[in-house]
C-alpha cells in the first residue's frame, strides 16, 4: 500500500507540472507561436528530413523515428508489479545512438527480481535473474514532413538466460526471442500524435527445441505540451496468443528535468486482473550532446 501512495503522489506531482502548461491562458498565441518554433527546431534545423513525433514510454522504439547519425541515448528503468502473491520488480539499462542517417541501434540490459508479501510463508516466488542481452536494429525507410509521418521496421533479438543460481549449470543461455516489428506514426497538427507498433515474438527454448510464438500490438495516442517535449498520452499494449487476447492499458506523461534530461511515468492497468494488477513503470532518458 505503501508503494502504491508513493507511486500515485509522484504521478500527480507530474500531472501537475504537466497541466500548468497545457491550460491555456491570455498567453495563448505566443503558446501557439512557440509550438511551431519548437517543431520548427526539431524537423528543419538539420537534414535529412525528421519528423517530430510523440514515441511510448514503456514499449519503447530503438532512437527516434527518422533518426540522424550521431544522436545517442541513455535509458534506465524500474518498475514494480503487483502479482497478487508477490512482487515483480524489473530494472533496465539500455544505450541507443545513430550510426547514420535513419538508423538506430540498441543495447539493452533487462533484470527482474522478485519478492514475497511480508509474512507470507506460503508463496515461493520465482528467482531473480538478468534476462537475457538485448541487440536491436531500426530503419526508418519512410519519413515525410509535408504528411507529418514516419515508417521503420526493425528487429529485436534477446539471448535469454537462467536465473542467477543456475549460473554454471548448463550452457549460459538457454534461448533466444527473435522479434521483427514495424512501426508507423503520426503528428495531427503539431500537438496530436498516433503511432502503432506490431510484430511477432518467436520464443526459442534451447533446450526443450520448442519455439512459442505470440503477437504484440501496441497503439499510443498522446498530446504534447505547445513549446516543450513534455506530453501526456496511453499506450495499449495488447498481446494476441492462439485465442487469447490480453491487454494493459499504460497512461504515461513524460516532463522535462533538463535541457537533455526527461522522465518518463507509466501506470500499469490490466485488463485481465487474473494473474496481476496495477504497475507503475520509470524511465529516466539521457541525451548526450550531440559531437561536432
Amino acid at each position: 500500500m505503501v508503494k502504491i501512495v508513493q507511486v500515485v503522489f509522484l504521478s500527480v506531482w507530474a500531472v501537475g507540472s504537466v497541466w500548468a502548461q497545457i491550460v491555456p491562458g491570455s498567453e495563448g498565441v505566443e503558446k501557439e507561436v512557440l509550438d511551431s518554433l519548437f517543431v520548427e527546431e526539431v524537423e528543419n534545423s538539420r537534414t535529412p528530413d525528421k519528423v517530430l513525433h510523440a514515441e511510448p514510454l514503456y514499449i519503447d522504439l530503438i532512437r527516434d523515428l527518422g533518426a540522424r547519425k550521431g544522436e545517442r541515448e541513455w535509458n534506465v528503468g524500474m518498475g514494480l508489479t503487483d502479482n497478487q502473491q508477490f512482487d515483480r520488480y524489473e530494472a533496465l539499462i539500455e544505450y541507443e545512438w545513430a550510426p547514420a542517417n535513419r538508423l538506430g541501434l540498441e543495447v539493452e540490459l533487462p533484470f527482474t527480481f522478485y519478492s514475497t508479501r511480508y509474512g507470507d510463508t506460503n508463496t515461493q516466488a520465482p528467482a531473480s535473474k538478468l534476462d537475457g542481452i538485448k541487440t536491436a536494429i531500426q530503419w526508418s525507410f519512410f519519413v515525410s514532413e509535408k504528411w507529418k509521418t514516419s515508417l521503420a521496421v526493425g528487429y529485436i533479438n534477446e539471448l535469454t538466460l537462467p536465473v542467477f543460481k543456475q549460473y554454471g549449470e548448463g550452457t549460459f543461455f538457454s534461448g533466444n526471442v527473435y522479434n521483427p516489428f514495424f512501426v508507423a506514426a503520426k503528428r495531427w497538427g503539431n500537438r496530436f500524435h498516433t503511432l502503432v507498433y506490431a510484430g511477432p515474438h518467436y520464443r526459442h527454448q534451447f533446450k526443450e527445441r520448442t519455439v512459442h510464438t505470440e503477437w504484440q500490438i501496441n497503439t499510443n495516442f498522446h498530446y504534447m505540451v505547445p513549446g516543450t517535449r513534455n506530453f501526456i498520452g496511453i499506450e495499449f499494449n495488447k498481446e494476441l496468443e492462439h485465442h487469447n487476447f490480453d491487454m494493459v492499458m499504460r497512461p504515461q506523461m513524460r516532463v522535462g528535468i533538463s535541457e537533455n534530461l526527461l522522465i518518463g511515468i507509466v501506470t500499469g492497468i490490466p485488463l485481465n486482473r487474473q494473474n496481476h494488477r496495477l504497475s507503475t513503470f520509470l524511465r529516466l532518458i539521457y541525451e548526450p550532446r550531440e559531437h561536432k
